[in-house]
């Protein structure tokens, strides 16, 4: 195993972080909220293909930051103690580079497209978070200590009706997408990408690869991560489909409970929902989320139950955000305190079951994946 120096920092002091990827997510939720806890954070350092997209943004922010144009550089600084990766696609590699160099990640979903990439990180022993904001919702900590004190789970039922994400982000003041970024880089880019997703899934159609690295790692997997964090896991797939722009995914827990999952993107849907009910034999724990870059909108937690002949429902709204309360958390674990809720353990056990998924799908279609996801599509895959 590869010997790795931990940097770490002074106790007390707030982590100088450096930032790898300022697209929606950074400008809309990580940036704002880092600049919101100056005790605890103190971006550093920004890097991005758009050399304007740094600049505008450090000045908005006021932060005094050096700027780069490539991860490598970055990694390279003296005067890090962790990172933010918030890059699209893939993040195995950029993820164990910062281990190597010694740094705390915190990563957003997904971890990686391959298995390999994940187990290589591993190896490192890594101090990781990975970006499964949802975990932290006070709202979603509470429907665990239900759930923990009901009758075993019979279904979990997953709902997300998914619209443009324009209108959902009217609130946050994006910059225009950026001109500067050069065509070699971005073809570089998307080369590396579809030779991890074959990696993957061997060799199948765009479609396929969209709907693996786009849909179920790039939206699914959250709820996939929630289900684990609620009930527990692994989930077994046993069945999987697409249409239109639609999937749907069902799956077994340990103790037999049957997982369904539906995931719509609805042009013409009015707004963001996404709900997560538990029911067991007494009655039904569900969550209703808001869309999620729409900073402490309310979370719903819905209680079922009986009441005497009758059925008694209760309802509770939480707006304490997620996204701020993880940081916190990150923080906190990188100081020497309480390990993540997700980390590269997790994030294997979701790679898993998204590829057992697309292999499936993509077999009623007539196409049999390869790569790592080869013989996945047998139902029996967990």
């Amino acid at each position: 195993m590869e010997a790795i120096e931990d940097v770490r920092p002074e106790p007390g002091s707030p982590l100088r972080i450096g930032v790898i990827g300022l697209g929606v997510v950074a400008q809309a939720v990580h940036l704002p909220l880092l600049a919101k806890h100056p005790e605890h954070f103190r971006p550093t350092a920004l890097c991005d293909l758009s050399p304007s997209t740094c600049a505008r943004l450090g000045e908005r922010l006021g932060l005094d930051v050096r700027r780069f144009g490539s991860a490598g550089e970055l990694l390279e600084a003296e005067d890090l103690d962790a990172v933010a990766i918030l890059t699209s696609g893939s993040h195995g590699a950029l993820a164990a580079a910062a281990a190597r160099a010694g740094l705390a990640v915190f990563c957003e979903k997904p971890l990686a497209y391959t298995l390999a990439e994940i187990d290589a990180l591993a190896e490192l022993e890594p101090r990781l978070m990975l970006g499964y904001m949802k975990l932290y919702d006070p709202a979603v900590e509470r429907a665990r200590e239900l759930l923990a004190d009901r009758p075993a789970p019979r279904a979990v039922d997953v709902t997300v009706l998914h619209p443009p994400d324009a209108p959902q982000l009217a609130h946050a003041s994006l910059l225009p997408p950026p001109s500067d970024v050069e065509r070699a880089t971005l073809d570089a880019l998307g080369s590396s990408e579809a030779a991890a997703i074959e990696q993957a899934l061997g060799s199948v159609p765009a479609d396929i690869a969209h709907l693996y690295g786009g849909t179920i790692l790039g939206s699914i997997v959250h709820d996939l991560a929630v289900i684990r964090y609620l009930v527990g896991g692994p989930l077994t797939i046993e069945f999987a489909e697409a249409w239109e722009r639609s999937v749907a995914i069902d799956g077994r827990l340990p103790g037999g409970a049957l997982v369904s999952i539906r995931w719509h993107y609805l042009e013409r849907y009015p707004a963001y929902r996404e709900e997560i009910r538990v029911h067991d034999e007494a009655g039904t724990v569900g969550l209703t989320f808001p869309a999620p870059y729409l900073l402490h909108a309310p979370t719903v937690l819905t209680v079922v139950g009986a009441d005497g002949d009758g059925e008694r429902r209760s309802e509770s709204r939480w707006t304490a955000e997620a996204f701020e309360r993880q940081w916190l958390a990150f923080a906190d674990y990188v100081q020497g305190g309480r390990a993540p809720r997700a980390g590269v353990d997790d994030g294997r056990e979701d790679v898993v079951a998204c590829q057992a998924a697309t292999a499936l799908l993509a077999a009623r279609r007539g196409i049999i994946v390869g790569g790592e996801a080869a013989g996945s599509g047998d139902g029996g895959f967990t």
